[in-house]
C-alpha cells in the first residue's frame, strides 16, 4: 500500500538541515561554561506589504524591492533598495507579512544614504495586522508584556541589525527621526524553532480537518523553544495544565523529545511541596496526568523512577486535601478562564481531576513497586466516586466528570456538551469535551465541532490556533490579515476577557492543539495499550469520512494506516506496525 504522508512543517518555506553541535573553540578555556541553543533560525523574506504610509512615492519608494528573495548582506552596489524618507513633520512606515505566525525577530539590512549616522526606527510586531498597527496603551490593550513587540532602535548605515524576540506574522517599520532617509536593502523575519521532523500525520477526504490537524501541530512546535511555553508572544512561561493537551500533541506528531522532561522537571524543581504548581492546585494534578500519559508512550522507567519520592508526596498532599471524599483543595483553584465564574462547575471538576490523578498515581505506583501507595490512591478514588457533584451547566466540569466515570458520558454529552453545538466551548477544554464526546461514541458531532469552532479560527486568517475563541466573534469581524474596515469588528482587538483582553490576547497557545491527538485518536483510531506502544489497538472511527490516513510514533518507530469506507458501510483497513509493536484490532 501507498501511503501519503502529510508533513505541515512550515508549508511555506523548505527546511534547513541540522545544525551539528559544536563544542566552544579552543580559544576559550575551561573557566568558559556555554549552554547550546536546541534551535536553528531560518530568515523568510516578506509574502506582501500589507500597508504603506505613502504610496505617492513622495516619502517611501520602491517599497516592492522588500520582496525580493534576501542575504542578509550589505554591498556596495547600491541598487535595489527603498527609501523611507521624512519630511515636513511626515514619518514614514510600511507594514509586512510574513505569511504565517512565527517566534523570533527582524533582521534589517540597510544601504548607504548621505547622512551616514545611525538612524531611529521603530518597530512593532503583531499577531495580527491591528496588533502591529496599534499604539501602546489602555484602549485596545496592545502592550510588551513577556515579549518586546514595540520598540525603537537604531540601526547602522550600509550594516545589518537583527533584533526582537516575540511571536509575530506582521511587522511594522516606521522612520522616527525628522529629516534623514532611510535605506532599507532587505527586512526578514528571523523564524527560531526546532528541526524535528513531523512523524506524525493525518490526512483525509475532508482538507479543513486536515489543515486543523496541520495548524495544530504547527502551534505546539512554535511553543517548542527552550522550554514548553503556553504561548510564543505570551506568557512564555511553562504552565503545566497548559502543557497536558501539549504534550499529547508531540507525542502524536513528534513522539519523544527533550523539551518535555525539560519542562516537567523545571516545574518540580521550582515547586517544592507542599507548594502546588503554578500556585494552581489543578496544575499539579495534571503534571501526574502528564507523567501517566508520557510513560504510556514512551515506557522511560528510567526517567519515570526521578519522579518517584516527589510523586509519592504530592499524593499524599493531594490526599489530605478532601473531606468527607470530596475534594477540598486549597491554593488557586482553576480549570480554565471561561469557567472561572463557575464556583460550583469549578468543584465538580476538580472533584473529577481528583479522581482521575488518583487512579493515574495509582497507575504509575504500581510501575513503580509503591504498591501500598497505589491502593490508597485506589481506595481514595472508590470513595470519592459516592460522591456526584452538580456540574452546573459547566461544559469544562461535566467533560471532566464523565472521563472520570462519575457520570454517564452519554448522559454528560447529552444534556451539557452538546448543547448549542460549539457554544461555550473553550480552546483548552474544547480537548476534553471532544473526548468526552468520543467517550459517548459522538463521533460526528466531535467532528462537527472541530469544524467549526477550530475551522471558525482558521476562516478568520489564523495560522496557528488561540489562547480562546468564541465563534459569536466572527459574525461581524474582519479577519486578523486585514486592516479593519469601518463598520466591522476587530476579531483581535475587540474581544478577549480576563487576561487575555484585546491585542493582550495570545494568537498562538499550545493549550489548544486538542484536535490534532483527538483526530489521531479517535478517527485514526490509534491508542497504546501497553508502555512504551508495545502493544496498539486501532479501531477507527471515520464519521462522515470516505478515508484517513495517517502515522503515528512510537520508540519502535512509525506506524501506518489507512482506512477506507466501503459501498457497504464497512472499514477496509491496512496497517504497517514496525517490528516490536503489537496491533489489537
Amino acid at each position: 500500500m501507498k501511503i501519503i504522508f502529510a508533513f505541515p512543517l512550515l508549508l511555506f518555506v523548505l527546511m534547513a538541515g541540522s545544525v551539528a553541535a559544536q563544542e566552544l573553540p579552543p580559544v576559550f578555556d575551561d573557566s568558559y561554561q556555554a549552554q547550546k541553543d536546541s534551535r536553528i533560525r531560518q530568515y523568510l523574506s516578506p509574502k506582501r506589504i500589507v500597508w504603506m504610509s505613502d504610496r505617492s512615492g513622495a516619502t517611501v519608494t520602491d517599497a516592492q524591492h522588500l520582496l525580493r528573495p534576501g542575504i542578509g548582506q550589505a554591498d556596495l552596489v547600491h541598487e535595489n533598495f527603498a527609501r523611507l524618507i521624512s519630511k515636513e513633520g511626515e514619518m514614514p512606515g510600511i507594514l509586512f507579512d510574513f505569511g504565517k505566525e512565527i517566534q523570533g525577530g527582524i533582521q534589517i539590512v540597510t544601504d548607504q544614504p548621505a547622512n551616514q549616522k545611525p538612524i531611529r526606527v521603530r518597530i512593532r510586531l503583531g499577531e495580527s495586522v491591528s496588533e502591529a498597527m496599534s499604539e501602546i496603551d489602555t484602549i485596545h490593550g496592545a502592550t510588551n508584556d513577556h515579549a518586546m513587540r514595540d520598540f525603537t532602535i537604531q540601526v547602522p548605515w550600509l550594516g545589518v541589525m537583527q533584533v526582537g524576540n516575540s511571536g509575530f506574522r506582521f511587522a511594522r517599520i516606521d522612520l522616527v527621526d525628522a529629516d534623514r532617509e532611510l535605506q532599507l536593502k532587505e527586512v526578514r523575519a528571523i523564524f527560531e524553532y526546532r528541526d524535528i521532523p513531523y512523524l506524525g500525520s493525518f490526512k483525509s477526504n475532508d482538507e479543513r480537518l486536515n489543515q486543523i490537524w496541520n495548524t495544530g501541530a504547527y502551534t505546539v512546535h512554535l511553543n517548542m523553544q527552550e522550554f514548553l511555553w503556553d504561548g510564543i508572544k505570551r506568557d512564555r512561561l511553562v504552565w503545566v495544565g497548559d502543557m497536558h493537551p501539549e504534550v499529547m500533541t508531540i507525542n502524536t506528531v513528534f513522539g519523544k523529545n527533550e523539551v518535555v522532561a525539560k519542562s516537567l522537571d523545571h516545574a518540580r524543581d521550582i515547586t517544592p511541596l507542599p507548594g502546588w504548581m503554578n500556585g494552581i492546585s489543578a496544575y499539579s494534578m495534571w503534571w501526574v496526568l502528564i507523567h501517566r500519559d508520557l510513560y504510556k508512550n514512551q515506557g522511560d522507567l528510567e526517567y519515570l523512577r526521578k519522579q518517584q519520592k516527589y510523586l509519592v508526596g504530592l499524593l499524599d498532599q493531594l490526599m489530605e486535601k478532601t473531606k468527607d471524599n470530596k475534594e477540598n483543595l486549597d491554593g488557586t483553584r482553576f480549570l480554565d478562564w471561561p469557567s472561572s465564574e463557575n464556583p460550583k462547575g469549578i468543584h465538580a471538576g476538580l472533584h473529577a481531576m481528583m479522581i482521575m490523578t488518583l487512579e493515574a498515581g495509582a497507575e504509575l505506583c504500581l510501575v513503580l513497586d509503591e504498591p501500598a501507595q497505589a491502593a490508597r490512591c485506589k481506595t481514595m478514588a472508590t470513595q470519592m466516586k459516592m460522591y456526584v457533584p452538580d456540574a452546573n451547566g459547566s461544559k469544562q466540569a461535566a467533560a471532566l466528570m464523565a472521563l472520570a466515570g462519575l457520570i454517564p458520558a452519554e448522559r454528560a454529552n447529552s444534556e451539557v456538551i452538546a448543547v448549542g453545538d460549539c457554544e461555550r466551548f473553550s480552546t483548552f477544554y474544547g480537548y476534553y469535551m471532544l473526548q468526552a464526546k468520543a467517550k459517548a461514541r459522538d463521533y460526528t458531532g466531535a467532528l462537527n465541532c472541530i469544524r467549526n469552532y477550530w475551522g471558525g479560527m482558521l476562516d478568520m486568517g489564523a495560522t496557528t490556533f488561540w489562547e480562546d475563541f468564541d465563534l459569536a466573534w466572527t459574525k461581524n469581524a474582519a479577519p486578523i490579515d486585514e486592516l479593519v474596515p469601518d463598520g466591522k469588528d476587530d476579531i483581535h482587538g475587540d474581544f478577549g476577557a480576563y487576561c487575555y483582553k484585546k491585542l493582550r490576547h495570545s494568537l498562538c497557545h499550545g493549550w489548544a492543539s486538542g484536535p490534532t491527538s483527538w483526530l489521531t485518536e479517535h478517527v485514526l483510531g490509534i491508542s497504546v495499550v501497553e508502555p512504551g506502544c508495545k502493544t496498539i489497538r486501532v479501531q477507527p472511527n471515520l464519521g462522515d469520512l470516505q478515508w484517513v490516513e495517517g502515522t503515528y510514533p512510537t520508540p519502535l518507530g512509525v506506524v501506518k494506516v489507512r482506512h477506507e469506507k466501503q459501498a457497504n458501510g464497512t472499514v477496509k483497513s491496512t496497517i504497517d506496525a514496525p517490528k516490536g509493536v503489537k496491533v489489537l484490532r
